[in-house]
């Protein structure tokens, strides 16, 4: 059972749960189920792949950092991590930013029935980390979205603030992705200061959360066009 898995999994991962919370994942589950029928949100739709693979692997999140204040999600999707974050913690002022509109409107209206109410913008991250709303308004961003590292750091680095943390969820076989990234972490404003690992329970799926700290202003130059970006990353 869905409830069983997360209770279980986040008691092995060392965290404490709100009891409201298992309760709230399973009406996430089924909400997520019930929105892939019209547009894809996720390709694993079983409840024990979903309980494990999704939910638990972003709560690792918690593993690496004391996550608090104002957090954006990049790339969020169906809501991960964003939404487990938000259901863990609810006193978490959360941000879920998707360029793709149904996406964001779903989770928009997912999140209030919840009663885990987060901002949900639809933009793409090159465009949004330009403005004055969101450019280093953050303590955290988060990413769980399938790109490079160096893309990543380049697409969530101008929205965190100096003394903040850019957190990237990676697998575990990700050592030269990492040495790729460093130039470009460097040129952000960024250093990376830890990778931590855990096992997402009831699995033998190592992952990996490179956390890249923020010690200087991103440079006005970045983030570039998308177009840029992906002729020529950092």
């Amino acid at each position: 059972m869905l409830e069983d898995i997360i209770a279980g999994g986040a008691s092995a991962l060392g965290i404490s749960l709100p009891k409201d919370a298992p309760d709230r994942y399973r009406r996430y589950f089924e909400a997520l189920s019930e929105a892939n029928r019209s547009f894809n949100l996720t390709a694993i739709l079983g409840e024990d792949e979903a309980a494990r693979l999704h939910l638990l692997d972003s709560l690792g999140l918690f593993r690496a950092a004391e996550l608090r204040g104002r957090i954006i999600d990049v790339g969020t999707g169906g809501g991960l991590p964003g939404v487990a974050l938000k259901i863990a913690r609810p006193g978490l002022h959360m941000t879920l930013l998707d360029a793709t509109e149904k996406k964001i409107a779903f989770l928009d209206g997912l999140t209030l029935r919840l009663g885990i109410p987060c901002r949900c913008v639809a933009a793409r991250a090159e465009e949004l980390g330009r403005t004055p709303e969101h450019r280093e308004m953050y303590d955290f961003a988060v990413s769980r979205a399938v790109a490079r590292l160096n893309v990543l750091a380049e697409l969530c680095m101008p929205f965190v603030s100096v003394g903040g943390k850019f957190l990237a969820m990676k697998a575990a076989g990700s050592d030269e992705e990492i040495s790729e990234a460093t130039t470009a972490i460097e040129k952000l404003g960024g250093r990376l200061s830890d990778t931590q690992e855990y096992i997402i329970p009831g699995t033998d799926i190592v992952r990996r959360v490179v956390i890249v700290e923020k010690l200087a202003s991103t440079p006005d130059a970045y983030p570039r066009r998308w177009a840029a970006i992906n002729k020529k990353a950092l």
